[in-house]
């Protein structure tokens, strides 16, 4: 049984940082793309950053490039998702997913099929 479990949220200051983690069970995450979502209160789940198996290869939603990094660690099954000069409009429940595949050629979302319970992130002004 797949499960992964999102923490490190929290409420911040804009321009401060967090940092999420995901840490997963019943999958390997070297051989899965995986990836950070969000949905903001009132707005539809999107996509902020995904990582490929395949080593270097990322996703970023326009609005946090330069400012958010999607990483792994593979020893320990977990991915980290490093959230900098965070704004109010980053606040939101931030899920964590992974690829129903393994070895996928490319990103594709409506294959994320496991997801977390989601940590809430909350950046005041």
């Amino acid at each position: 049984q797949v499960h992964l479990v999102e923490s490190g949220g929290g409420l911040v200051q804009a321009g401060g940082s967090l940092r999420l983690s995901c840490e997963a069970s019943g999958l390997t995450i070297s051989s899965r793309a995986m990836g950070w979502f969000r949905q903001a209160p009132g707005k539809e789940r999107e996509i902020v950053a995904a990582i490929s198996w395949r080593a270097g290869v990322t996703y970023y939603t326009d609005s946090v490039k330069g400012r958010f990094t999607i990483s792994r660690d593979n020893a320990k099954n977990t991915v980290y998702l490093q959230m900098n000069s965070l704004k109010p409009e980053d606040t939101a429940v931030y899920y964590c997913a992974a690829d129903e595949r393994n070895y996928s050629g490319s990103f594709a979302w409506e294959r994320y099929r496991y997801w977390g319970q989601g940590t809430q992130v909350t950046v005041s002004s």
